[in-house]
């Protein structure tokens, strides 16, 4: 099976579908994540549903603010990382 694809509406996907978010309005590309309830524990599932989602080991070193403050940041971390990767 192929790798599932990386873009910000697969992340926003992830975050909603798996519950780690759940926000009162939708989310977009740019929507501040921390805003919407991201913490320390929501990244720690966020991080074990990419991994098992998107085939990629994420290191705790990694796991910046910058790097998780948008899907489409992430998105963006998250491509770079599988490209490195090939």
């Amino acid at each position: 099976m192929p790798d599932a694809l990386i873009t910000p509406a697969a992340v926003i996907e992830l975050l909603t579908a798996e519950h780690i978010l759940e926000p009162q309005e939708a989310l977009t590309p740019d929507t501040d994540l921390f805003s919407m309830g991201l913490d320390s524990m929501a990244m720690m599932q966020l991080l074990l549903l990419i991994e098992e989602r998107f085939h990629l080991t994420i290191n705790p070193a990694e796991m910046t603010r910058e790097r998780f403050a948008t899907a489409a940041a992430l998105a963006g971390f998250l491509g770079e990382k599988r490209r490195l990767a090939a």
